[in-house]
């Protein structure tokens, strides 16, 4: 189906990006032969890694790409869970790692320019150093925008801000052709014909490579506050944020973590959550223009708890306690990450969150893996960790490969099924990558996947952008 890299090709690439910017090396290809996703079996080497430092000479390497028939993988920082950027088909890894210029804050429009491998930990300290606000915090802060473009990644403060589709305002694309073009621009609004700019959003780089993106920015907030609520179980704990919905309170970030996570998670750090109280905690964080408003949502925010049956209701409103509460939130993944062989991104309707927490359990209770289960209660994303390891007494116990693996396809097609059942979809933030997208059908019907394909095959004819994406 696809020609493969051979000297000639490798020479030109030399020439296009210069002869320090091309691997060739296996040992050094290691690194581009995979995502975050733990499972060796989707891992592939690529025929040669690029690294292109502009958008015209990733527009030559697609150019040579598609004229030889060689597969081009787009690849950011590589966080991703569901081997999006794996180069299935080998061929030619374009990593925009060089391109990471933040290129203009312009203050008049609230609006920031940056190349495609700009990272989040230096854009939110460049945002912050102007005096803005970047809502979305989809969690690991080495994503480089190129990633969290093409994932339409979201994070906790999406029931309130949005996730970065609601940030994109224009975009640099290069297509398979190696032609450019530039969708959207510094505005706000546009009716002026189809919506090109969102197509590229969330197509996990199978369309095109973005080179260049326009944000939205916004005025920080004046005040943050986290409150840390303790529940016994966890349907009152979820049928708090719709009530406090109901109450006018909308939040920037509500979610649910169970404490056998939270204590794990102490003990990694040796630090102390809060709260030792109850069994699923809510972590709701609110901002507001000013002390008096902040005063009143809390106040609300308490009392709804309370009306659904919570434990207690404790404050973090200084920096240090806010910066413990989140840091200690933010390494939960690390603290059982070495037992995690997969996480699942499901999203369900806000009112079937519980119901969809308790089919998890019962699976958990039916193959004997431990499914350690947290996620944003206030729209519905629910991360659920497949483990090689049972718990026992807040111990956590490692399985024999040949156990868990026998079960991995199970657990996975229960839960995904249970989505399908609840009106949900496989992945609310991470995409579909390799990993999903048998599961794609579950969640979405067969003509709207020919449509997807027909969309596909107009960009990019001859399916050398990142092939085996998605659906076949």
């Amino acid at each position: 189906m696809y020609n493969k890299v051979d000297k000639n090709i490798i020479t030109q690439l030399e020439k296009i990006v210069g002869l320090r910017n091309v691997v060739v090396d296996p040992e050094k290809m290691a690194d581009y032969s995979h995502d975050e996703f733990s499972l060796d079996e989707i891992a592939h080497n690529p025929d040669v890694v690029v690294k292109p430092v502009s958008t015209k000479e990733i527009a030559e390497i697609c150019r040579l790409a598609n004229t030889k028939k060689i597969p081009v993988t787009p690849r950011a920082g590589a966080t991703g869970l569901c081997g999006g950027c794996v180069p299935a088909f080998g061929g030619i890894v374009v990593s925009v790692e060089r391109m990471n210029r933040i290129i203009e804050i312009d203050m008049k429009n609230q609006m920031a320019e940056v190349e495609a491998g700009v990272n989040l930990r230096d854009f939110y300290a460049a945002v912050e150093e102007a005096g803005l606000f970047f809502p979305p915090h989809p969690g690991d802060e080495s994503a480089m925008f190129g990633g969290l473009v093409a994932t339409n990644a979201g994070g906790a403060r999406a029931v309130k801000y949005g996730v970065i589709r609601n940030y994109i305002r224009g975009l640099e694309v290069v297509l398979p052709s190696g032609n450019v073009i530039c969708p959207g621009g510094k505005l706000m609004k546009s009716s002026s014909g189809y919506n090109l700019l969102n197509l590229f959003i969330g197509s996990e780089g199978t369309l095109g490579i973005v080179s260049h993106i326009i944000i939205q920015l916004m005025p920080p907030p004046a005040v943050l506050r986290s409150l840390i609520i303790p529940y016994e179980n966890l349907h009152d704990a979820i049928e708090t944020v719709p009530l406090m919905i109901k109450r006018k309170i909308l939040p920037l970030a509500v979610e649910f973590v169970p404490r056998e996570v939270i204590v794990i998670t102490e003990n990694m750090l040796n630090k102390k959550w809060p709260c030792s109280q109850g069994n699923t905690h809510l972590l709701v964080i609110l901002d507001a223009a000013g002390a008096e408003e902040m005063d009143r949502l809390s106040e609300t925010v308490a009392e709804v708890c309370f009306e659904k049956g919570a434990i207690d209701v404790f404050v973090a409103d200084d920096p240090k306690k806010q910066e413990l509460v989140l840091d200690i939130r933010s390494k939960m993944y690390e603290s059982i990450k070495e037992y995690n062989i997969e996480t699942l991104d499901i999203v369900v309707p806000r009112g079937e969150i519980a119901n969809h927490v308790e089919k998890i359990i019962e699976v958990q209770d039916k193959f004997g893996l431990w499914l350690p289960t947290y996620g944003h209660a206030a729209d519905g994303n629910v991360h659920t960790h497949i483990m090689s390891a049972r718990l026992e007494d807040g111990k956590i116990i490692p399985l024999p490969e040949d156990d868990w693996k026998e079960k991995l396809n199970q657990v996975r097609d229960e839960l995904y099924r249970d989505c399908k059942d609840r009106g949900g979809m496989i992945s609310g933030e991470h995409g579909i990558g390799i990993v999903k997208k048998d599961y794609l059908p579950y969640v979405i019907d067969k003509e709207e996947i020919l449509l997807m394909k027909g969309i596909k095959h107009v960009f990019d004819p001859n399916n050398i952008m990142n092939p085996g994406k998605i659906f076949d």
